[in-house]
């Protein structure tokens, strides 16, 4: 099996994504949706570039994988995401029907996958998603600590 072919694999490529934030000074947040073992969707946080509250990572690899597969249903997929969904990427996620995320790093101030609420599993629903968590999360966790530690650094000197 190929490395590519595992969930550090996987994890790998959406950190890539992360890094493509980061470089642009978004919250380093990467995402990839898998269909057959190979990658169909990238995405990356874009919030402050777009100007717009939907451009999470997420959201930006389920448009595309909807678009590749031409169903709204991505019902035979995997998402790799570097940081625990929040309340609209879950939803979207139970929405969209994805069978599987495997989650980096766990958010304890937003995340709606464990942290704060669990909706990929709320029985209610008509959908559920199995969740993998910590795959890579020093790597997942540090890219986000190095980030906002380098934010509050830079507030500080041009605060002088």
């Amino acid at each position: 099996m190929k490395i590519e072919d595992t969930h550090e694999g996987f994890m790998k490529e959406a950190l890539k994504q992360a890094r493509k934030a980061g470089k642009l000074e978004e919250v380093p947040i990467g995402c990839v949706i898998v269909f057959e073992g190979k990658i169909i969707a990238r995405g990356y946080n874009r919030r402050n570039i777009d100007k717009n509250t939907l451009a999470h990572a997420e959201l930006q690899a389920i448009r595309k994988a909807s678009k590749k597969l031409g169903d709204w249903r991505l019902e035979e997929c995997t998402m790799y995401v570097t940081l625990e969904p929040c309340q609209m990427c879950a939803g979207a996620i139970v929405q969209a029907r994805i069978p599987r995320v495997v989650i980096g790093s766990m958010n304890p101030k937003a995340g709606c996958a464990g942290s704060i609420l669990n909706l990929l599993q709320v029985k209610e629903f008509n959908h559920q998603v199995e969740t993998i968590y910590g795959v890579l999360e020093e790597e997942c966790s540090s890219m986000l600590k190095d980030f906002f530690k380098e934010l509050r650094q830079k507030k500080k000197r041009e605060a002088k």
